[in-house]
């Protein structure tokens, strides 16, 4: 199989490293604000936002990322979001593969 060596080990760790780099600009590293994942959706996936044209979806993507309901987004509730994001990416470029 043609991949990069520790490629899947690379990813994770880009994930954290992201996770933290928002996590840490309002002084608790340990979870996201919701100005800090606007600003991450903004930078790290515009074309999330782009897509849609619904002014409250980031405060939907929020809530809906928000499992506990704590205002906080922690790690946890971020790398589902990831997961369920890529699982779709997946699932789009499959289907357009196809045809």
């Amino acid at each position: 199989m043609d991949s990069c060596p520790l490629g899947l080990e690379t990813a994770m760790g880009m994930i954290i490293a992201v996770f933290d780099q928002y996590a840490r600009t309002d002084g608790n590293r340990q979870t996201l604000s919701k100005a800090e994942l606007k600003t991450l959706l903004e930078k790290e996936l515009p074309n999330f936002l782009a897509s849609g044209k619904d002014k409250n979806a980031i405060d939907k993507v929020f809530k809906n990322l928000d499992e506990n309901g704590d205002s906080q987004v922690d790690f946890k509730e971020f790398v589902i979001f990831v997961a369920a994001l890529t699982g779709c990416c997946h699932k789009y470029f499959e289907q357009n593969a196809a045809k």
